[in-house]
């Protein structure tokens, strides 16, 4: 089993570079952890919502193409549902009891593609906080 952190974004700081290999260590010892980090669709100045759309949309294609075909697939969205602490620990001994990989598809800094919200099996919000990557 493994669990997939697929991620649009920047190049992250070392600290974020540490404290993902610190988290990896808390996480039970027989799930792999691993971190894909795309890099964001170049944003032209005063885009609006159709160039937006389809900067998400391409997005969306990078986002698919590194994701196992059979992943259950976990949109990270403000809109999903609010999890505790211990909401996420039993959802991982779920996981983890039906096997498989696990990918949390973190979007860029507009968000995720419709379709992948939809796509998903499912959506959890972390916060209702919008988070710097690195956090999130």
């Amino acid at each position: 089993m493994r669990f997939l952190v697929v991620a649009v974004s920047h190049r992250q700081p070392e600290w974020v570079e540490s404290a993902f290999a610190d988290y990896t260590k808390r996480m039970p010892r027989d799930a792999r952890i691993e971190r894909v980090v795309l890099k964001p669709e170049p944003r032209p100045e005063n885009a609006g919502p159709t160039a937006i759309d389809r900067l998400l949309a391409r997005e969306a294609e990078r986002i698919l193409a590194a994701v196992p075909p059979r992943a259950h697939r976990i949109a990270l969205d403000e809109r999903g549902r609010a999890v505790t602490t211990r909401d996420l620990a039993r959802s991982i001994e779920s996981w983890q009891a039906i096997g498989g990989d696990v990918a949390f598809l973190i979007g860029s800094a507009d968000g995720l593609d419709a379709t992948l919200k939809s796509g998903a099996q499912e959506r959890l919000a972390l916060s209702a906080l919008t988070l710097p990557h690195g956090l999130v």
